[in-house]
C-alpha cells in the first residue's frame, strides 16, 4: 500500500511561506538573515519540533492529542525529581520519565481503540489529568538541583562562527529517521493507510487498532525525548512547561501541509512549519511587535493552512 500524494499545493506552500517571511524579515532587521540568528531559532524550536514529530504521526492517523504539551511538561518533572530527590543516575531518571510520557500514549491509544472514544475528548481529558499529576507531584515547585548530564543537550558547539546547539542536532536527527521510517517500511505506510481509509486497512488484513495503539505510544516517547530537550534547554524541571506546547506542535504540523484528516504529509513538512512558527516569532520580535501580534500572526498562519488543506483535498475529488 503506497504513501498518498500530496498536492502541488499543499507541499510547496510551507516552504514557499519560509521564504517569503525569510525575504521579509531580512528586509525589516539587518540582524534576521545572519548564521547565529537561524542557529538560535532552530534552539528555541527545538521542544516544539520534537513533539511535533509524535503529533504528525498521530494526525497522520486522523486523530488529534491535546495532552502533548503537560505529558511533555510531566516527564520532565518525573526525570528531574528522581535524579534531585531520589539520587538515580541521569540515565535511569531520564528513563524513568520518557516511561511515563510513553504510559500516557499507551492510555490514551487503549482509550481510542478500545473504548472508541474521539482522541479528541479523550487527549482533553489526559491533559487536565496530566496537568494535575504534575502540579501535585512537584507541589507546584520548580526542580533545579539536576545533574549537569541532564542539561548536556543544552549546550552548544561552534561551527566556524556559529554557535550550535546539541539538542538541535538531536532534532534534525529524528527528523531524518523518522522521515525515512514512515517512507520506507510497512509499518510506515501503515499509518498512512490507516488515515486515509481505516476500515479499507482492515480488510487488507492490517492490524489497524495496533497500528493506531503503537502511534499513541511512539508519540509518547517523542514527548519523554522532548521533555530531556526541555530539562536541558532551561537547566530545570518545570512544572508549568507545556502549557502552550500542543497548540504550537499542532500548528507546526498543520503548517507543515500535513492534513487534519488524515492519511496526506510528509513530516520534512513539520519541520518546515515549526520553523515558520520560529521564524515568525523571531522576525516579529527583532522588528520590536509586541507578543501579542506575534499570536495573531500564528493564528492567522494556521487558518490559511488548514484552508490550503481544504482546497486541496477539493482538488484531489
Amino acid at each position: 500500500m503506497s504513501t498518498s500524494k500530496l498536492p502541488p499545493l499543499a507541499t510547496l506552500g510551507p516552504f514557499i511561506a519560509l521564504l517569503l517571511a525569510c525575504i521579509f524579515f531580512s528586509v525589516q532587521s539587518d540582524r534576521f538573515l545572519t548564521a547565529q540568528n537561524f542557529s538560535l531559532i532552530l534552539q528555541q524550536i527545538m521542544v516544539v519540533g520534537v513533539i511535533a514529530i509524535g503529533q504528525t504521526l498521530i494526525i497522520l492517523t486522523a486523530g488529534i492529542d491535546l495532552s502533548c504539551g503537560m505529558v511533555m511538561a510531566l516527564g520532565g518533572i518525573v526525570m528531574t525529581k528522581f535524579a534531585a530527590d531520589y539520587g538515580l543516575s541521569a540515565p535511569v531518571a531520564i528513563a524513568c520519565g520518557i516511561a511515563v510520557t510513553m504510559l500516557f500514549g499507551l492510555i490514551n491509544g487503549l482509550l481510542v481503540t478500545r473504548i472508541k472514544l474521539p482522541p479528541f475528548i479523550v487527549t482533553l481529558g489526559t491533559l487536565n489529568i496530566a496537568f494535575a499529576i504534575t502540579q501535585l507531584y512537584s507541589q507546584s515547585q520548580t526542580v533545579t538541583d539536576i545533574p549537569a548530564s541532564m542539561t548536556f543537550l543544552g549546550n552548544t558547539f561552534m561551527i566556524g562562527n556559529t554557535s550550535m546547539g546539541y539538542g538541535v542536532v538531536l532534532m534534525l536527527a529524528l527528523y531524518v529517521v523518522t522521515w525515512l521510517w514512515l517512507r520506507d517500511t510497512a509499518p510506515g505506510r501503515h499509518i498512512y493507510a490507516v488515515g486515509n481509509s481505516p476500515e479499507a486497512t482492515r480488510l487488507t488484513g492490517i492490524p489497524t487498532d495496533r497500528v493506531l495503539l503503537g502511534v499513541y505510544v511512539l508519540a509518547g516517547l517523542f514527548y519523554g525525548i522532548a521533555s530531556l530537550l526541555s530539562v536541558a534547554r532551561t537547566g530545570a524541571g518545570d512544572p508549568n512547561a507545556g502549557q502552550t506546547e500542543n497548540l504550537d506542535a499542532i500548528t507546526a504540523v498543520v503548517l507543515g501541509g500535513t492534513s487534519l484528516f488524515g492519511g496526506r504529509g510528509m513530516l520534512l513538512g513539520t519541520l518546515v512549519g515549526a520553523v515558520i512558527v520560529g521564524v515568525f516569532r523571531n522576525g516579529l520580535t527583532l522588528m520590536g511587535v509586541s507578543s501579542v501580534y506575534q499570536v495573531l500572526a500564528t493564528g492567522i498562519l494556521v487558518i490559511l493552512a488548514v484552508a490550503t488543506d481544504q482546497m486541496s483535498r477539493k482538488g484531489v475529488r
